[in-house]
């Protein structure tokens, strides 16, 4: 698959941002075959460049979050950079940036100014809090995101603290809901004619928006969704148990004729049988007595005969994945999941695959996150400056 077959071949992204909800954003755009501009800082670049596990000194996740991306470099608090980005945007579809806000304004990259060079501009814009709000400007990370959201006051046990999820959820799903609102932006554009237009992404919204029936059911039953462990509240049943040398298998039988299979599988006739239990409402009412006849039938036997024994009953089951199960997975590598990609000393290495699958335009990795300014020269060209307009630009530190 090529760049120019792929979705979004032909779109032009500029992405002021930096760290994950943006850049995660922009990466999506990039993978489908946008032109993605990273601006960055010469001093430095995207603090992600040097976060996580460093491989001769730049960031593994760097590599990952930033491929397909062309880095340049440019110095927004000169005015001789402004004007740099001032003529991206001019050629551009889509700014992609998570400032917080007012930080655009203040260096006169603001949506106002943007808009009025490229009137057809969409801009994506994610922060903690949204662009509007007495939080407006205040900071808001993903972590904050999350337990602003209601996540994180769900996730964990009920006899302990809060927890956060492995990763940086919040930002990740501000980002697809970021390129969810941007696509709809274009196609509003393309279908009648409109301009472009803000989408104002929120991390807490972005959260707060997957968070199921948590607010009806506070509202009409004045009922607080409180955390409950591994198991899915109000829905039986759905855990993660133990097996006998020590491994953990999450089951998902909440399914009636699902449930029936699993208890006459572990031998549990009785409770297959019982009309209490024919549908989630009877089952929720009693899943203490439910998972303990899960729990004694898994903790009696090994991972690989709970996982054989479930898969031929057609019982949705699966161990808790490690990044060392992934790898060799037949279900990862028939799906293409796992690409091997080059480092620049020539080192293979695996990578993510794409997400998601298209069955004529599929996106791809073309090549890993760039250099820092590895683009600047041949954009700056192709924008008519000069090979001496480049070197003055450079000395005086504006790129």
């Amino acid at each position: 698959m090529t760049t120019s077959s792929k979705p979004l071949a032909g779109l032009k992204v500029i992405e002021l941002g930096s760290l994950i909800a943006g850049p995660f954003a922009a990466r999506i755009m990039a993978e489908f075959g946008a032109e993605v501009i990273k601006i960055e800082s010469p001093d430095g670049g995207d603090p992600l460049r040097k976060w996580r596990k460093l491989y001769q000194g730049t960031s593994l996740w760097w590599y990952v979050q930033s491929r397909n991306k062309k880095s340049v470099t440019v110095n927004l608090k000169h005015p001789a950079g402004r004007e740099i980005v001032h003529q991206l945007v001019a050629e551009a579809d889509i700014v992609v940036e998570n400032f917080r806000p007012g930080v655009l304004e203040k260096l006169g990259l603001g949506w106002e100014t943007l808009s009025a060079i490229n009137p057809g501009l969409v801009m994506l814009r994610l922060s903690g809090f949204g662009q509007s709000g007495p939080l407006a400007q205040q900071p808001g990370f993903g972590a904050i995101g999350e337990s602003m959201g209601g996540l994180r006051y769900v996730t964990g046990f009920p006899d302990r603290p809060p927890v956060k999820t492995g990763i940086s959820i919040g930002d990740s799903i501000a980002a697809l809901w970021g390129v969810i609102g941007t696509l709809m932006a274009l196609r509003h554009k393309e279908q009648n004619g409109g301009q472009g237009q803000v989408v104002d992404v929120a991390l807490y919204e972005a959260v707060f928006a997957i968070m199921e029936s948590l607010l009806p059911e506070f509202d009409v039953f004045g009922f607080v969704r409180e955390r409950s462990g591994n198991i899915m509240p109000g829905i039986t049943p759905s855990n993660t148990h133990s097996t006998q040398d020590g491994k953990h298998v999450t089951i998902g039988a909440n399914g009636d004729a699902i449930f029936k299979r699993l208890m006459h599988t572990i031998g549990r006739d009785d409770l297959a049988n019982d009309p209490q239990l024919a549908d989630n409402a009877g089952r929720d009412t009693r899943r203490d007595e439910i998972y303990k006849a899960i729990d004694d039938w898994v903790a009696a036997h090994d991972e690989s005969e709970v996982l054989r024994v479930l898969a031929g009953a057609e019982v949705p089951a699966s161990r808790i994945y490690s990044a060392a199960d992934m790898v060799s997975d037949p279900q990862y590598l028939a799906r293409q999941m796992i690409e091997t990609a080059t480092l620049p000393d020539g080192r293979p290495f695996k990578i993510p695959g794409i997400v998601p699958k298209l069955s004529e335009t599929p996106g791809g990795t073309e090549w890993l996150g760039p250099a820092l300014g590895e683009h600047t020269d041949e954009t700056l060209q192709r924008l008519g400056y000069s090979a001496s307009a480049i070197t003055a630009l450079r000395a005086a530190g504006s790129v």
